[in-house]
């Protein structure tokens, strides 16, 4: 069987993984990089336009983040603009309008205080009324062609990029690390079984196709991570709580993304309306949230390796057991279970989209099949907690990295491949070009 041998192999095919391909090509002195991506197809998984919610989340609409958080976002979330305005061929960013939706007087009242707070960290987001938010989202604004009987705002903006194609995008992140003069190899239907460390600078990735040596690894397979750390011994205090996420659709309805205030008590993403990148003659609206005990969602398989990366015991049913306590989440994931099940589904979820579209009926909607993907929460066993955000395993010193979840999604990619390639290049001992990244990528400041 033949060996291949690379200075970084690079486990996944995702907008993590060709982004970090894309930064080590064009930003360090890293000879050669290899792409394994076990299916036939980069980004045919959780990058894939029909998998997530497709949004370039800024900071700006998530009312779960403290204004610390939203400016780190916001500085991350701008490497994907500067990105974009460098490159040939932009067909993965976009700009719609965008708004934070309260609904009542409790949450407008919490939505004019959030817009006061973070006004200067976003000066182009305006705090909108009634008259405003109907001229920009109307099907929004009315009810039964009158205006709705709550009180609404909207803390929005019209003229910002909000909308991404993560599959579009990892492909131009591969196209532009090739034009970059390093070897960049990709190698697709390539599951990497095994990783084994054969000196404590060698790493062997077993395939089928044959082994891929490197100098470094980094693992970029998101829930499958934990499975390939598992095997070197690392992340033994970790399982994973896969998260599968389903949409619906409706006509055309929004003009743009429409997001609701955040329940602070729940951990998962309140309900939001946009037009579909892959479909534009539909509204999309979700996400529902369901666990799955399969970490892949539309792919056979994948139950087996679910129960070993549960690794169930008693502290991971000390957290279930935790997190069912709470009324508001035992109700949240009773009501999500029911939003996949036929005939009820439907009639249950357009009464919270109803938020949004005050308009809709459940004949409105159907349930957007093979939409959605799966996001691995991942708990810690040695605090008995659900870990939220993002989750990588960067063991001191090896030369190997371990993603599994970025927070707040794919937006991070390449603020995380910065991080991942300096410590790349710090453990090879090879040069970045760290100064022309930062006046590239972010505006001449630094992380």
């Amino acid at each position: 069987m033949r060996t291949r041998n690379f200075d970084v192999v690079i486990v996944g095919g995702g907008v993590t993984g060709t982004a970090l391909s894309y930064v080590l090509a064009k930003y360090t002195d890293v000879k050669s990089i290899c792409i394994l991506e076990k299916y036939g197809a980069i980004a045919a998984l959780n990058s894939n336009a029909t998998s997530n919610s497709q949004t370039l989340h800024c900071g700006d609409i998530e009312t779960n983040y403290t204004l610390a958080k939203a400016t780190q976002v916001k500085h991350t979330a701008n490497m994907l603009v500067h990105y974009a305005e460098q490159v040939e061929k932009n067909d993965f960013l976009f700009k719609f309008p965008k708004m934070i939706l309260a609904v009542g007087e409790d949450e407008c009242e919490r939505l004019v205080k959030r817009h006061e707070e973070f006004k200067d960290a976003f000066p182009y987001m305006e705090l909108w009324d009634f008259d405003r938010i109907a001229e920009v989202e109307p099907a929004v604004a009315y009810k039964d062609g009158k205006p709705r009987p709550e009180k609404i705002m909207a803390s929005g903006c019209t003229d910002e990029y909000s909308a991404v194609n993560y599959g579009n995008l990892s492909r131009s992140f591969i196209d532009s690390a090739r034009k970059a003069g390093k070897d960049v190899q990709v190698y697709l239907s390539t599951e990497v079984e095994r990783i084994v460390e054969v000196e404590h600078d060698h790493y062997e990735c077993q395939t089928a196709q044959g082994t891929f040596n490197s100098r470094f690894v980094v693992v970029s397979a998101g829930a499958h991570s934990l499975l390939l750390a598992n095997q070197l011994g690392h992340g033994m205090d970790l399982s994973i709580l896969p998260m599968a996420g389903s949409f619906y659709f409706a006509p055309k309805i929004l003009n743009g993304k429409v997001y609701t205030m955040q329940n602070d008590k729940l951990p998962f993403a309140a309900i939001h309306g946009d037009p579909d990148l892959t479909a534009p003659d539909k509204t999309r609206l979700g996400p529902t949230a369901l666990m799955l005990p399969k970490l892949e969602r539309y792919t056979g398989g994948t139950y087996l390796d679910f129960w070993r990366s549960l690794k169930l015991d008693g502290k991971v049913l000390k957290v279930f057991w935790d997190l069912m306590r709470d009324g508001t989440i035992r109700n949240y994931v009773l009501k999500n279970f029911l939003f996949e099940v036929p005939w009820f589904n439907k009639r249950l979820f357009v009464k919270d989209a109803q938020k949004i579209l005050p308009d809709l009926k459940a004949s409105d909607i159907y349930y957007a099949d093979g939409y959605g993907g799966v996001r691995p929460q991942v708990i810690d066993k040695t605090t008995r907690e659900l870990k939220l955000g993002e989750a990588s395993i960067v063991p001191e010193d090896d030369h190997i990295i371990f993603n599994m979840t970025p927070s707040p999604g794919a937006t991070t990619c390449l603020g995380n491949a910065y991080r991942d390639a300096k410590i790349i290049c710090e453990r090879l001992g090879v040069p970045m070009k760290r100064e022309q990244l930062i006046n590239d990528l972010l505006d001449g400041e630094d992380l």
